[in-house]
């Protein structure tokens, strides 16, 4: 009761600005200026990192011809679109407010538990990393969801658990699992269509589908609620724990497909593949415009930040006297800047 008289005294103080503004006239010209600041704002921390893309796209076709040819982009969208699946599973998590540190390692088990189950066709080959790497999702999302555990620390378990499981099974890496040549699931990974890859298409068609179950369905839009405020979404009644379980199943269940992609791809498991992917994924999705405290993001500027890292790294490539090491040099300034950019935005658009 006294929630409701404070809401309905509160309430009538509203309406009666409201009269009091259209007796007075036009609201004042600052209070429009801080609103188009606070949507320049919020456009900077969405798009920006497309428009640096596009800029350093433009510079280095100028710098180095090789780059801006067809052979050299399909190799570029290529390598990134095994990261761009991982990642969009790690913006689902981002997004409610968590994190997810075993990416990296269900990516390499993906990979070997495809490779292994290639062998009796590709249907197998597909369902096995699903179900083991959803499954390590799945009690990931339990733990954090049911148990309260930290994020960080259960999916820091989970991270040494699956690459502990994938040394179990190629005997410390010994043992390197082949996928037969010219299968079907060969093909998955090598084919192309119109000259892209299957991987590129794959990509594309996951990030067009998590666009709209992002932007576009009421469990999208709980997905911000829970990050803003998981206490105010149980309020409202959401399923908290249900969406916190659902986010952690979608990113060990990408991070197996992208993995057993990868396997088929390179017609073998690889035991050595996916070490400090995990940060790869996170970099790319902050540098994309999604807050790490959750609440804000899209799939769109995971993508463009994908990109970005890929695009740097072809550079690293194109230049040829610095090593590869570069790349994480440049990641982490490029995070760094992003993170003290996000931090600017989000006081202007408070203070605006």
């Amino acid at each position: 009761m006294k929630l409701m008289s404070a809401l309905g005294s509160s309430g009538a103080g509203i309406r009666s600005a409201e009269r009091w503004g259209k007796d007075a006239g036009p609201g004042p010209a600052p209070a429009a200026e801080a609103s188009g600041r606070e949507r320049l704002a919020a456009l900077v921390q969405r798009q920006g990192v497309l428009a640096v893309l596009l800029m350093v796209v433009v510079v280095a076709s100028f710098v180095y011809p090789t780059f801006a040819t067809l052979d050299n982009a399909r190799g570029v969208t290529v390598q990134a679109s095994f990261l761009a699946v991982v990642a969009l599973g790690m913006t689902l998590v981002i997004i409610t407010g968590g994190i997810d540190l075993s990416v990296g390692s269900v990516f390499a088990l993906g990979g070997v538990l495809a490779a292994w189950a290639s062998q009796y066709g590709m249907l197998p080959a597909l369902l096995v990393p699903l179900a083991v790497c959803g499954a390590i999702g799945a009690l990931n999302g339990l733990l954090i969801a049911r148990a309260g555990m930290a994020p960080f620390i259960v999916t820091l378990a989970s991270l040494l658990g699956a690459r502990g499981l994938l040394l179990a099974i190629t005997d410390e890496g010994a043992t390197t699992h082949l996928v037969p040549k010219d299968s079907a699931f060969a093909a998955l990974g090598q084919g192309s269509v119109w000259g892209f890859g299957h991987p590129i298409l794959i990509a594309l068609v996951l990030f067009g589908v998590g666009g709209v179950v992002l932007q576009r369905t009421s469990f999208g839009q709980t997905l911000f609620a829970v990050g803003g405020s998981s206490d105010a979404a149980t309020l409202m009644g959401l399923p908290v724990a249900r969406v916190k379980m659902t986010v952690y199943l979608m990113s060990g269940l990408l991070a197996g497909l992208a993995g057993a992609i990868n396997a088929a791809r390179l017609s073998s498991g690889v035991t050595i593949i996916g070490v400090g992917m995990e940060l790869d994924a996170i970099a790319a999705v902050v540098i994309g415009g999604t807050l790490l405290v959750g609440g804000a993001g899209s799939v769109s500027g995971t993508l463009w930040g994908v990109l970005l890292l890929a695009v740097i790294q072809n550079l690293i490539n194109q230049i040829g006297s610095l090593n590869s090491s570069y790349q994480s040099v440049v990641s982490g300034g490029f995070l760094i800047l992003v993170v003290v950019a996000q931090r600017y935005l989000a006081r202007s658009r408070r203070t605006a």
